[in-house]
């Protein structure tokens, strides 16, 4: 590897770094926030309602700053900048910056107006839990706002590698909801619509922390329309099929809840907090792996550097593979001292516990399947391929409501799980088949070898957690959350050990190559 080479391997790891860690602080204030609602309202009517409303926005969120806008924006903007072309740039954002808040403005308005539909759509609630599900959702189109907006200015700072601020944002996002929540709901007696407030207020606070790190690039923005301008064209060419392809795995969840909305009460509660852990490893690590890779993609692909492409497109999916597998093997053998820890409280007792656990279970299994159709979707965007993931998302949907249908009377909300399940495997194998296709090579064996390895690695790992967790659990069950802690801590702890002690015996090459980074960066300080 030339030294060009291992600086920007360096760069990319160091990227993907910053934006795992806060990313993972992120979420962890997003499971927060999740937990506090069912421990203040119970598992019923209001927080049934808050989760349902909450789909929107939080739909927004992930598809807008998850990835759609900046995933069309970044190729675009950041070619004017590779080219000094920095105010043609700035015209080609400030037009798009000007048509989005116009169109969010209106969208916000026809969502205030037909809300009752949109709510028809997404659940099937009694009258009561209908009509506050209503209320709820209109207080929170707000956020879509605000959240619009903060997309671009995510793009704009991700294409100057900045990639933090808009990290630190989604934090913040999250603070002001629990705390701002908790200050409404109770100290100014709004109960849980306090915390349809708080969304709002956090996404005006998340996209007001990045405007002056945008106006510090020296970023200048003009209310101005140009239509006719090349950029703008090929920003909207590529955005609609960007946001088919980043909706799947959230409108799969929205079908399943449409679905479990006909369930008996508190059904879409527990779903949703399922979803909410699944979705914790998807979003952590493979999407912001993959998003961290994509600005190098890009410029391979660009530079028609075909050899360098395929080795980081490759390194970037044995990366995702050797930090999933593990996280899903580890989650399916702990998952009831797991959920024990993160919901039992308040009105959230031991039968509600098993019953997510068991839920939990069966939605973990599709963790690895929508972490690789991450990996494959930033590379045919790469490629400026958007036609093929457009087609194939389109037939995972309608395969997924098919099988939510299909599996819903039988297995109830087990057949959700499974259909989700199901449709993201479905998707992973056709990605995975057609972009091989279209690049050629895909470095298959070097996959399969880590991949054996990987899973063998998390195999000893799940037998280890298998046969300890009922031992630990007989001498730590006594009930205090303190205690269930410092056992999922241990178990955590050993688990770890386990796999990367095998990793490490069959010479996995992602540990190696991980080792090898540390070491030079460690020398390069001593240096």
């Amino acid at each position: 590897m030339s030294q060009k080479e291992k600086k920007t391997a360096d760069s990319v790891m160091k990227s993907a770094g910053i934006l795992v860690f806060t990313t993972l602080i992120s979420s962890l204030l997003g499971y927060a926030r999740n937990i506090i609602i069912p421990a203040l309202f119970g598992k019923g009517i209001e927080s049934d309602a808050y989760f349902a409303a909450f789909t929107i926005p939080d739909y927004v969120y992930t598809l807008l700053v998850g990835g759609a806008l900046s995933s069309a924006f970044i190729p675009v903007f950041s070619s004017y900048l590779a080219k000094d072309e920095d105010e043609k740039g700035y015209r080609m954002a400030s037009t798009i910056i000007t048509l989005v808040t116009l169109l969010a403005a209106v969208l916000c308005i026809i969502g205030l107006i037909f809300t009752p539909q949109l709510v028809r759509i997404l659940v099937k609630f009694e009258e009561d839990a209908f009509e506050l599900t209503v209320k709820l959702t209109r207080i929170m189109f707000g956020q879509c706002f605000f959240m619009c907006l903060t997309g671009l200015s995510q793009g704009i700072l991700q294409s100057y590698k900045r990639f933090t601020p808009p990290a630190m944002g989604g934090i913040c996002y999250n603070i002001c909801i629990i705390f701002g929540g908790v200050l409404i709901s109770r100290v100014l007696g709004l109960g849980i619509a306090g915390f349809s407030l708080a969304v709002v207020i956090g996404a005006l606070v998340n996209l007001t922390i990045q405007i002056p790190f945008v106006l510090k690039q020296g970023f200048k923005f003009k209310p101005v329309i140009d239509l006719h301008h090349p950029g703008v064209k090929k920003f909207i060419r590529l955005l609609i099929p960007v946001i088919i392809g980043q909706s799947v795995m959230e409108i799969n969840l929205i079908v399943n809840q449409r679905f479990a909305s006909g369930l008996e009460g508190g059904t879409v509660t527990l779903m949703k907090q399922a979803q909410t852990v699944i979705q914790l490893p998807i979003r952590i690590f493979a999407m912001q792996i993959a998003l961290s890779v994509f600005p190098t993609l890009t410029g391979y692909f660009a530079n028609e550097k075909k050899k360098e492409f395929i080795d980081t497109f490759s390194g970037c999916l044995r990366t995702v593979l050797f930090i999933i597998i593990p996280i899903v093997a580890g989650m399916i053998a702990l998952r009831v001292p797991l959920i024990r820890v993160m919901y039992k409280t308040g009105k959230f007792g031991e039968e509600d516990v098993q019953a997510l656990a068991y839920l939990l279970m069966i939605y973990t299994i599709g963790i690895t399947a929508y972490s690789v159709r991450e990996v494959m979707i930033r590379g045919f965007y790469a490629t400026k391929n958007t036609d093929t993931p457009v087609a194939i998302n389109i037939f995972i949907m309608l395969l997924n409501t098919l099988l939510s249908f299909l599996l819903v009377k039988p297995l109830g909300v087990t057949g959700l799980a499974l259909a989700y399940v199901l449709a993201g495997f479905t998707s992973m194998t056709l990605l995975t088949f057609f972009f091989r296709r279209s690049v050629g090579s895909i470095q298959g064996r070097k996959i399969l070898v880590s991949l054996l390895k990987i899973v063998l690695s998390a195999g000893a790992m799940f037998a280890a957690l298998y046969f300890l967790t009922p031992v630990v659990e007989k001498y730590m069950g006594d009930g205090r959350k303190v205690t269930q802690l410092i056992e999922l801590v241990i178990l955590f702890g050993v688990g770890v050990i386990v796999y990367f002690v095998m990793a490490f015996l069959l010479r996995t090459p992602e540990l190696t190559d991980f080792i090898t980074f540390v070491k030079r960066k460690f020398l390069k300080r001593k240096a």
